[in-house]
């Protein structure tokens, strides 16, 4: 049993392998924050938790009642203008103007499982993993307005999911200003705050800070969880290392505006809010309807973030991606971007595709182009039929030749988009996202589809339905290359514009739902312009996101270990380039391109076919390696273990590790060589300390203690006495670590 209730006291003790999560309803029908942290014991109540002094200057719920301060309680859901200055969890403005609610504590119901949400990605039970779920009402009686804050306990994983729902029962609207999905108000202040931030091409580095006092946080209003900042965050105290200490991890299950905050009061008691972004957000709430928040996922461990990544990898993999793929081998892809851009034809494409033939490459996925009038990036998206002068046989059959040959087919498309130079523009100007009589702002040549209209919606499924049966699609690549700028929809009133946000994304999982129910067996890759829609939400209908446009390898280690902390392997699409890069410039080896993506969803983005034959050899080996070790690779437990982000970044190591420990694979990068090098040591992670392991083949054995706590002795890369001296900057070294026999 994962949920603990005492009746006579009122006290929710939610417990999962090695955590504990509790609150208690206090006076006035109030929910008090009591515990979260390692498991304690199951008590009727923590009476020794919840004792606080009287703090002068701080006011009182009632003159019968001056100890009972809500601005001194550590709440479990806050509301406004009670006492409590803090930010507040929800806020609802009433007819008459009033943002003052009074809920109170109702009942409460715990149900074995956890359903999926209606019209949001959400989390679920299908294999009766032990979840159980808490629903806890309360009421505001004078507007008769009910609030269910849902708890999903998933033990097994160590993680707590939490939602909020707000059902209107009385006769007249209202309007939430604010609904957060979960709200934790911790005793005190010693974290840092742990952020994925950067921009398009440089997304997720991680960003350390010690908590203060006053507001910090991380938030998105660009319509996309976006590439400047990620809804993932950890608070971990100031010594906790991969390796070590206490940490909290937050992320939430959703693809647009979001808010991520922190608030230390004058106390040092720290409080955390996530949810949707209120600065852009408003609901009306009609008589009889309700409005659900996205899911918040929450865990911890007390050791170290290693562990926490691993928790919610393992979350991830059993209650939010599709089951379908949870644990299969994601294909081995070459996209012809890089290799053709907008200037190809199916002549000069089936030479890539042959040649992926020959090495081995298992998919081939057509981007950018194939539709419509699209020579460059001004026109024709909307236009989701082909380009008859590109694929003068059509799409279906250039799809049957790929098929043919026993490769697996892929295409492109960018379905919130619209050019003013396509006929959908010409048929439904009013559908694109534009103020009235004001300038729209272009980016990337290219406008927004208001996906918040049920019949854009309908409109762009059965264009994309079409050429997926035409074809048999096998995996699509979902862009969306621009933010949303002038949010404003025709079709909703003046005093609903701040619902568009919100009601956009549900527009976009609308489509997302729909495709995937109807075609089952086509994988889809969320993209946006890289990495600008890299969530949950995304992953909940596609399993996988590509993790930059930044292609180079140098950059994509960062990039890819700082999206490690919160997200696994599997769901990272991850390619070899070209050189020199397209994005940097960098000139780097074959070999540190593909150890570099190999740790994630596997392809290749360049011409093949123009490839020298020592450079197809060499792709031939890495496409052969990696399908030997792809389920390592994508599903194994990673573990880091030199952070680019320390000192001057020069290195990054990790390791990947089989279920039964008994296979390994770590990989070590050098940015840029040094004489005279000091002595260095790898210490790997993850090996059972009781077994013996060979490194790449050797004669020599070392038991699994050994290589973590006294380290494998890495040698020099230079060679000071070869006869031709070569560049081993931007190198990349693999350890092979297997059981010995």
């Amino acid at each position: 049993m994962a949920i603990h209730v005492d009746e006579t006291h009122q006290t929710f003790h939610l417990q999962t392998d090695h955590t504990s999560y509790i609150f208690q309803v206090l006076a006035h029908g109030i929910l008090g924050q009591v515990y979260y942290g390692k498991k304690i014991h199951v008590e009727p109540q923590y009476n020794h938790l919840l004792k606080r002094e009287l703090k002068t200057a701080t006011p009182a719920y009632s003159l019968d009642e001056p100890d009972f301060q809500i601005g001194a309680i550590r709440q479990e859901y806050s509301d406004t203008g009670t006492g409590d200055y803090r930010r507040p969890a929800y806020q609802v403005t009433q007819s008459n103007g009033s943002r003052i609610t009074d809920f109170q504590y109702d009942h409460y119901e715990v149900v074995s499982g956890k359903k999926r949400l209606k019209g949001l990605p959400s989390t679920f039970d299908d294999t009766e993993d032990d979840a159980e779920t808490l629903t806890v009402h309360l009421t505001d009686d004078l507007i008769q307005l009910e609030l269910e804050l849902n708890y999903t306990v998933f033990p097994h994983q160590d993680v707590i999911v939490r939602s909020a729902n707000f059902k209107n029962h009385g006769t007249e609207s209202v309007t939430l200003n604010a609904a957060h999905s979960a709200q934790l108000d911790l005793p005190d202040k010693q974290y840092d705050l742990v952020q994925f931030a950067g921009t398009w091409a440089r997304e997720r580095h991680l960003v350390r800070t010690p908590l203060r006092a006053g507001l910090q946080a991380i938030d998105s209003v660009r319509t996309t969880s976006s590439h400047q900042e990620n809804p993932f965050m950890m608070l971990a105290r100031p010594n906790t290392t991969d390796d070590a200490g206490e940490v909290f991890g937050f992320n939430l299950i959703y693809s647009g505006d979001f808010l991520d905050q922190v608030e230390v009061d004058q106390w040092n008691t720290s409080r955390v809010l996530v949810g949707i972004n209120p600065d852009e957000f408003e609901w009306q709430l009609e008589p009889a309807k309700e409005f659900q928040t996205p899911e918040a996922v929450m865990t911890y461990t007390a050791d170290g973030m290693n562990q926490l990544s691993q928790q919610l990898a393992a979350f991830y993999e059993e209650h939010l991606v599709n089951a379908k793929y949870k644990r299969m081998e994601r294909p081995i892809l070459v996209n012809n971007w890089e290799a053709t851009y907008f200037d190809f034809t199916d002549k000069k494409l089936m030479p890539i595709v042959k040649q992926a033939k020959k090495l081995g490459i298992e998919m081939f996925v057509l981007d950018d182009g194939w539709f419509g009038h699209r020579n460059d990036d001004k026109s024709s998206l909307g236009d989701w039929f082909a380009d008859l002068k590109k694929l003068p046989k059509g799409i279906s059959t250039f799809a049957d030749e790929v098929h043919d040959l026993g490769l697996k087919f892929g295409l492109w498309f960018e379905p919130e988009m619209i050019s003013i130079d396509s006929k959908l523009y010409q048929k439904h100007p009013d559908w694109m996202i534009h103020t009235p009589k004001r300038r729209a702002t272009p980016e990337r040549n290219q406008y927004v589809l208001d996906f918040s209209r049920p019949e854009v919606v309908d409109y762009i499924y059965k264009m994309m339905s079409k050429v997926i049966k035409e074809t048999k699609l096998d995996y699509i690549k979902w862009d969306m290359n621009r933010y949303i700028t002038e949010m404003y929809s025709t079709a909703l009133p003046a005093d609903r514009q701040l619902e568009m946000p919100h009601r956009y994304i549900l527009g976009v999982y609308n489509l997302y739902a729909r495709l995937t129910q109807a075609y089952p067996d086509v994988l889809f890759e969320s993209c946006a312009s890289g990495g600008g829609r890299f969530d949950l939400g995304m992953m909940y209908y596609a399993p996988q996101a590509w993790a930059s446009d930044d292609t180079d390898a140098a950059e994509r280690m960062k990039v890819q270990f700082g999206t490690s902390y919160g997200y696994p392997q599997s769901m990272m699409g991850s390619h070899v380039s070209a050189v020199p890069n397209e994005q940097t410039g960098r000139i780097t080896p074959l070999e540190t391109r593909a150890n570099v993506a190999f740790y994630g969803a596997f392809g290749y983005e360049l011409d093949i076919s123009k490839m020298s034959d020592a450079e197809k050899q060499a792709v031939k080996k890495q496409v052969a390696f990696y399908k030997q070790h792809r389920a390592l690779y994508q599903f194994g437990k990673l573990y880091r273990l030199d952070s680019p982000f320390n000192g001057d970044g020069n290195v990054m190591s990790w390791v990947v590790v089989d279920d039964d420990q008994d296979h390994a694979i770590a990989t070590r990068y050098q940015l840029l060589n040094h004489p005279n090098a000091p002595y260095e040591r790898l210490y790997l992670r993850g090996l059972d300390p009781d077994k013996q392991y060979r490194v790449n083949d050797s004669d020599e054995t070392y038991y699994g203690d050994e290589l973590m706590n006294a380290g494998l002795f890495i040698g020099s890369e230079f060679d000071e006495d070869a006869d031709v001296k070569k560049s081993v900057d931007f190198s990349s070294r693999r350890f092979m670590i297997d059981v010995a026999k």
